[in-house]
């Protein structure tokens, strides 16, 4: 309905929970061209790190409710980040297709006390 009111800024919540991979990318491209062909301002909550990388030109990692990093998918999607926010080892690498960070996760960071 969104959409179709040609509305300037469009806010979704975890638009592609239960959705196959097929339709979750169906609808991050539809997304992608709402902004690039409309001008629409759109601000997206996605828990997938990787999709929201491919496809945010920002992204905003939250950690109790407070930022702990703001900027392009390449300063946000870090080892350090991933390690503070999600307490998780991965590894950052650049996808060859789209040029932006993935990541793999390796364990989980085992803190003493």
């Amino acid at each position: 309905m969104a959409i179709a009111q040609s509305t300037p800024v469009l806010m979704l919540d975890e638009p592609t929970t239960f959705l196959d991979v097929r339709h979750q990318l169906e609808i991050l491209e539809l997304v992608r061209r709402l902004n690039q062909e409309r001008g629409t301002t759109i601000i997206v909550v996605l828990h997938d790190l990787n999709q929201a990388a491919r496809y945010a030109d920002r992204m905003v990692v939250l950690k109790d409710g407070r930022v702990v990093r703001d900027g392009t998918p390449d300063r946000v999607l870090t080892e350090a980040v991933l390690q503070e926010v999600f307490g998780i080892h991965a590894t950052v690498l650049k996808d060859p297709v789209a040029g932006t960070p993935i990541f793999l996760p390796h364990s989980i960071v085992h803190r003493e006390g």
